[in-house]
């Protein structure tokens, strides 16, 4: 074939796929509006009905400001009245909240923004979604960390066993990132209207699609998912360090952060899941994707709360806010004059 016939066969091929293109997007309804920035990443934005974007930018905005204000509160009683309350395992509890006030600083602002202004450019479009990952991976790493080290103990500073639980924190926040990077290497970024966030989307092959999914959920996700598992059962039926009470300890709450951590994120591995099964390539359906940026969200603000709930935290907090209004209207003994009667 000639190189002029090979020219129109695939000028008539791409004509074929433009039509088709046009007739599906007629058909459901959905306007896509095509931009190309800077690194040439390609967006598709979708109109909402009214109706749904301000119910989606309303809940958006309670989630963040539930995650940052509390996220924050928690935060300054860690630091400033931490002798009020017992906590022997600071470090994952440092790592957990700080990655919750960084998605509700950065990932839930950057939907909430995307609402508004109907969509996101790069180069934060993959900023967003890099660091999305590395959330997820560093909250979930910090409480495997906090479980295993309820089993075991509190460690020294000075033991390797703390070094170890270092390590195991920053390795969280490592991974998240090294497997975060490689959508953004590799060009597979794009916003998606029904997430509210820049998203990986697979359009060529399916064994890349399928490799990078289980290595990531294998590393990332997976294992210290069953550590969570194995740990809380062996606390459960009592095989936890018997020179360590934790009923008085902030790690008390751990029970509630791991249920929390598994409603929230199971439509977000649901939908992974069913991106596996489809040999097409085609994303799980909108409203199980909208659903699981929604939940994913609202665990950052639940942490905070789940931190109050223990009592002693809770009187650590309102001693905070309420110091120096007591102080200013009690009454204090300054001297005392004897008097000879």
């Amino acid at each position: 074939m000639s190189l002029f016939g090979l020219l129109n066969q695939n000028s008539g091929r791409f004509a074929e796929r433009t039509l088709r293109a046009q007739e599906v997007t007629r058909r459901d309804g959905v306007i896509d509006t095509v931009s190309e920035w800077f690194n040439a990443t390609v967006f598709t934005e979708r109109a909402w009905r009214d109706a749904e974007r301000w119910l989606l930018v309303a809940v958006l905005g309670l989630e963040m400001v539930m995650g940052v204000v509390g996220n924050c509160f928690v935060l300054l009683v860690k630091v400033m009245v931490r002798s009020h309350f017992s906590c022997r395992y600071w470090l994952p509890f440092l790592c957990l909240t700080l990655s919750d006030l960084g998605c509700s600083l950065l990932i839930i602002s950057g939907s909430l923004l995307a609402m508004l202004t109907g969509g996101q450019r790069s180069p934060w479009c993959e900023v967003v979604s890099l660091l999305k990952f590395a959330f997820i991976t560093s909250s979930i790493g910090s409480v495997a960390v906090l479980c295993v080290q309820r089993l075991i103990g509190k460690a020294s500073t000075r033991s390797p066993l703390f070094v170890v639980m270092v390590t195991a924190c920053l390795t969280s926040w490592v991974t998240g990132v090294v497997f975060g990077s490689v959508p953004v290497v590799y060009n597979w970024i794009r916003y998606d209207p029904a997430e509210m966030l820049c998203a990986v989307f697979w359009e060529n092959s399916y064994s890349d699609m399928l490799v990078y999914i289980l290595c990531a959920f294998s590393v990332c996700i997976f294992l210290p998912f069953l550590l969570i598992l194995l740990c809380s059962l062996l606390s459960a039926i009592g095989c936890r360090s018997s020179c360590n009470s934790d009923d008085e300890d902030l790690s008390a709450v751990t029970p509630l952060l791991v249920a929390s951590y598994i409603l929230c994120y199971t439509p977000f591995v649901v939908s992974e899941l069913l991106l596996l099964g489809r040999m097409d390539l085609s994303p799980a359906p909108d409203w199980l994707r909208t659903l699981s940026s929604v939940m994913s969200y609202l665990d950052c603000g639940l942490n905070a709360l789940i931190y109050c709930s223990h009592q002693d935290f809770r009187e650590a907090g309102l001693a905070l806010l309420w110091t120096n209004r007591k102080t200013s209207s009690e009454p204090v003994l300054t001297s005392v004059t004897k008097h000879d009667v």
